[in-house]
């Protein structure tokens, strides 16, 4: 078999499943004929993805994680282990609402902590952080740091992932950043200087 990603011998790929180049999907996973799954992005065991969900380049899925469809995850996402995605307000074992399915994204470099629920419908802004536990019922803001159940903001991050001190810089990288009508930006990075 000549293909450009590694599965491991106990995944199943459904025929039709696009996988790109770089990619490694571990023990037990399942990935649905139509899913589209980019380079380098590494599905750790037990992973599910169904036909209609997307998923970009560089994401790391880590154990026991569900991508439902309707769910788009943007390039280098971090979805933490057993992390739950939904698809359906209002779901019923005995109605059927595939017509219902709500469309979740989680921007850019965003990062889901372990066991938290993102409910569907919502969209998590670039490079967010939801933390370990956290319910998310509503959409997310850009670089907002996310805890608690419902979630609640308790902060802001940086494209790191680190916590920003009470001046909005970085303490890890000094990147400074920026509020304006509630929407954090990146001001100055010693990267942009070079």
């Amino acid at each position: 078999m000549n293909q450009s990603y590694f599965a491991h011998e106990t995944a199943t790929i459904d025929k039709g499943a696009e996988i790109g180049s770089g990619t490694k999907i571990w023990h037990f996973s399942h990935v649905m004929s139509q899913a589209q799954i980019g380079q380098d992005c590494v599905l750790g065991q037990n992973v599910f993805v169904g036909g209609k969900a997307r998923i970009g380049n560089r994401v790391k899925i880590q154990n026991n994680v569900s991508v439902y469809d309707s769910v788009i995850l943007e390039d280098e996402v971090f979805c933490g282990p057993s992390c739950v995605f939904t698809n359906v307000v209002n779901p019923r074992a005995f109605i059927e609402r595939k017509t219902a399915y709500q469309e979740t994204r989680v921007e850019r470099g965003a990062s889901i902590g372990a066991n938290a629920t993102i409910v569907c419908g919502v969209l998590i802004g670039a490079y967010a952080m939801i933390g370990a536990g956290a319910v998310v019922t509503k959409d997310v803001k850009p670089f907002a740091l996310m805890t608690g159940i419902p979630a609640i903001q308790t902060g802001w991050v940086s494209r790191t992932g680190v916590k920003l001190d009470e001046k909005l810089a970085c303490p890890e990288t000094g990147e400074q950043y920026e509020l304006k009508d509630g929407l954090l930006t990146l001001a100055s990075s010693k990267e942009k200087s070079k």
